[in-house]
């Protein structure tokens, strides 16, 4: 049995990424190329190390087994290379954060430039995803560092305070909700909205509240980026559920306004999450410290933020 460490940094993007397609498109390599190692891999162990269906791969019990010692490996390998870069003169290495969809427009940006400006060899890589995944994916080792809401559980995971926004609603003035100081999202649910990609983990989490009161949300147009939003809610083309940070900052520009939501999932205490600091590359410790040092800069960051009034 011999696997070298593309097999093994193969192998485990094509499970994380649920597809050989994927999991090839992550590791640079054609996809013939990779489901020939994948092959070779099975042949040389003598087992199916991947299950296969219509919607994708998962592992078998022998192929979460090979992910284990796989992800235990590429981290050593990791810290390996960052140890013996200082010596080839520059220290080189490779961050993987996973991040909610707040923390990633609000608020990672300016964070990520001054680190990555004073640590021009580094790079990072960044994937928005749900709280409740991102958890999961510290977990097994998936990523170094999550950013999640304060509510969801984190288990055995370490967590440190990290920031705090709120989601509020925008919306023209003219528009029947624009007039309001507060408002629920069961409210929100009976107009037309303007949303962010169904791929966003934010749209995925309002989608998700909807469902579970018996409802769809009236998605009218769907794009990638807070602002976009503001500008459609300008237009009067529906009305949006952004930051705080993000509608402030817009509504200085815009003729929107803000409206508080008062349900509880509204208001975000962030976390930055790890497996342990003490486990973590040297990188990704820098980077956690980065993270947890670097004072928010301006007022919409700084203000402290009341909790929502209760729902009337």
């Amino acid at each position: 049995m011999q696997f070298d460490l593309i097999d093994l940094a193969l192998f485990r993007d094509v499970v994380e990424a649920g597809s050989i397609t994927w999991g090839a498109e992550r590791a640079h390599l054609a996809l013939a190329a990779a489901s020939t190692r994948i092959r070779n891999m099975e042949v040389s162990l003598g087992a199916t190390l991947l299950d296969r269906g219509r919607h994708g791969v998962t592992p078998t019990p022998a192929g979460r087994a090979l992910l284990a010692h796989a992800r235990a490996i590429l981290d050593q390998t990791e810290r390996l290379r960052e140890d013996l870069s200082v010596y080839a003169g520059g220290a080189a290495g490779n961050v993987r954060i996973l991040s909610n969809t707040n923390a990633l427009t609000e608020f990672l940006p300016e964070l990520l430039s001054s680190f990555l400006n004073a640590h021009p060899l580094v790079s990072v890589d960044v994937e928005e995803r749900l709280s409740d995944e991102i958890v999961a994916a510290i977990a097994d080792g998936t990523g170094d560092i999550g950013i999640v809401a304060g509510t969801v559980e984190t288990g055995d995971l370490e967590t440190y305070p990290f920031r705090q926004d709120r989601f509020v609603l925008v919306a023209a003035p003219t528009h029947p909700l624009g007039g309001r100081e507060t408002v629920t999202f069961a409210e929100v649910m009976d107009h037309d909205l303007v949303g962010l990609d169904r791929a966003a983990a934010l749209q995925r989490f309002l989608s998700d509240r909807a469902s579970r009161a018996g409802r769809r949300l009236r998605l009218r147009v769907q794009l990638r980026s807070f602002d976009g939003i503001c500008r459609l809610v300008e237009g009067n083309v529906g009305i949006g559920i952004v930051p705080e940070t993000t509608a402030r900052r817009a509504a200085q520009t815009m003729d929107i306004r803000c409206v508080t939501l008062t349900d509880s999932w509204a208001v975000r205490d962030l976390k930055v999450c790890t497996r342990g600091r003490a486990r973590l590359p040297r990188f990704a410790k820098l980077l956690t410290d980065h993270l947890l040092n670097t004072p928010p800069r301006g007022p919409l960051h700084t203000a402290a933020m009341e909790p929502p009034a209760a729902a009337p």
